[in-house]
């Protein structure tokens, strides 16, 4: 027994030595960028403790804005810089345009019916064009602002009655469970969040909860990828298990919309598009689209899975920075007192005329962008900033290591939405830094609608109450640290108390 551990540490032993031989005559011979030779086995796993966004920034000020990693068996290369991403994001945007492969979402090939997931190709220009032409477009998004606006009063209700029994609102799921009714009403004409309720196990909400708590976690077979068949942490079961329930929903939200149409055929009538659902039904019934009942889940998936988070966890992050700053916060209310009226419905026209509220969602995007990292790959052999980088290589543009580089910004750290009036600076993937929504052919096709449910719902709170932070803190002491859970999250829920402004 003891000669067969022996033999057992022995043969680690050569595995681990061969592992870091491997990865340092590798890094000689390859003509990566620099970086750190990381350990056997690992590569630089143990060195990215903490938010990742932050590990990566810390070794690129040691390697430089373009760096290789060993994550696991494979090399990274880590863009920091907003000159490196121009290059990687628009002058060699179709050679990275790729995606990275995660394991977890093979789970019934949702990785090849994902707008977000899956590699450019035929199909996913064919999504591109639909969400350009038909989805987000001001005409599509214009004919549904009525219904947004009263979900927005729902929750101005909602609010209103917990100030009346004297009780502290969490902000982070009220904007969760708003911005997943407004995508809803957008997608599909109807609520599927309770604003007055937890989470409800087996209801859509904790179901989208459940994936983004899957996708954050670090899947040892992505960094590891012989160990794909065994699924170790089972990450790609449960994300099987997950998506299984959310299809059982959103077909029974397909079957409704397709009695509508049976309904108006009956009638002799053809039923009016009048959601995103309707669209994406119209084009399952042309045999030529590609667009199948099976196709388009993943579609809607994605859009509650990215869509809600993001514009949520922003939504929390402007609000802690206005309790955090009481003449930011007055400013912005001074703003809508002037243009609307302190009390006032706020309604998505009003929107457009109010710049300074403008300015703060940009700054929040800038100090706490929602994907601080930017996953992509090459899909072919190519040069960069003089390196090698081989076909499929993982990248990573280091969006929040961009954001704070203080040779872009004055003061990276600090609160400033001014910084952003008279400024031209903006998120169209024009600016290569200020990139919160991406760049190039991957930039997020739903701008249009992210930015109006931000602003609408971030308006209407500070225009309806006022707030005191819940744990009776100093403003300047309200905890701002962030944890990674897909996107970068508060880590503490903002709870304040509201109090009710008057009409004027």
């Amino acid at each position: 027994m003891a000669l067969l551990i022996s033999d057992i540490i022995f043969g680690v032993c050569i595995v681990l030595a061969c592992s870091y031989l491997f990865h340092v005559v590798s890094r000689k011979t390859s003509n990566l960028p620099p970086g750190p030779v990381g350990w056997p086995l690992v590569g630089s796993l143990l060195q990215l403790h903490g938010l990742p966004n932050e590990a990566l920034a810390r070794l690129s000020k040691q390697y430089g804005p373009l760096m290789s990693v060993w994550l696991g068996c494979k090399a990274t290369v880590v863009v920091s810089s907003a000159e490196m991403a121009e290059e990687v994001m628009h002058r060699q945007n179709h050679v990275f345009s790729g995606k990275i492969s995660l394991d977890a979402a093979t789970a019934f090939g949702y990785d090849q019916h994902s707008f977000v997931l899956s590699q450019v190709g035929p199909r996913w220009r064919a999504l591109r064009r639909m969400s350009n032409n038909e989805m987000f477009t001001p005409r599509r998004l214009d004919a549904m602002k009525g219904l947004r606006e009263e979900k927005v009063g729902a929750l101005i209700q909602h609010i209103r009655e917990a100030a009346a029994d004297g009780r502290a609102v969490d902000i982070g799921e009220c904007a969760f469970s708003i911005t997943q009714n407004l995508l809803a009403c957008t997608l599909f004409s109807q609520d599927i969040a309770d604003l007055s309720s937890e989470l409800t196990p087996g209801g859509f909400k904790s179901l989208v909860y459940e994936m983004l708590e899957i996708f954050s976690k670090p899947n040892l077979c992505d960094f590891f990828p012989a160990l794909r068949w065994i699924d170790p942490q089972g990450l790609r079961r449960r994300n099987g298990n997950a998506l299984t329930r959310l299809y059982v929903i959103l077909d029974q939200l397909i079957d409704e919309h397709l009695r509508a149409y049976e309904a108006a055929a009956a009638k002799g009538e053809a039923k009016k598009k009048e959601d995103f659902l309707d669209v994406l039904l119209e084009l399952t019934r042309d045999p030529n689209s590609g667009f199948t009942r099976e196709n388009i889940r993943p579609l809607l998936s994605d859009m509650f899975i990215a869509g809600s988070e993001s514009s949520a966890t922003t939504i929390e992050w402007a609000m802690t920075e206005l309790l955090r700053h009481p003449d930011k916060m007055a400013a912005a209310q001074s703003e809508l007192k002037q243009a609307i009226g302190a009390g006032s419905f706020v309604k998505e026209s009003d929107i457009m005329h109010l710049p300074y509220l403008m300015a703060v969602m940009k700054e929040t995007l800038r100090l706490h962008t929602p994907g601080p990292v930017v996953p992509r790959r090459a899909d072919a052999t190519t040069t960069l900033g003089g390196f090698t980088i081989p076909k499929h290589t993982p990248i990573l543009i280091n969006v929040w290591a961009i954001n704070n580089d203080d040779t872009l910004w004055d003061k990276p750290t600090a609160f400033l939405p001014e910084r952003f009036i008279e400024s031209d600076v903006n998120f169209n993937g024009k600016h290569f830094q200020f990139m919160p929504f991406g760049a190039g052919k991957r930039i997020c096709p739903g701008i249009p609608l992210a930015s109006r449910t931000v602003l609408l719902v971030l308006a209407s709170l500070i225009n309806s109450f006022s707030w005191t932070p819940s744990n009776q803190v100093a403003p300047e002491e309200l905890d701002v640290k962030a944890k990674f859970r897909l996107v970068l999250q508060k880590a503490a829920p903002l709870k304040a108390f509201p109090s009710p402004l008057k009409d004027m």
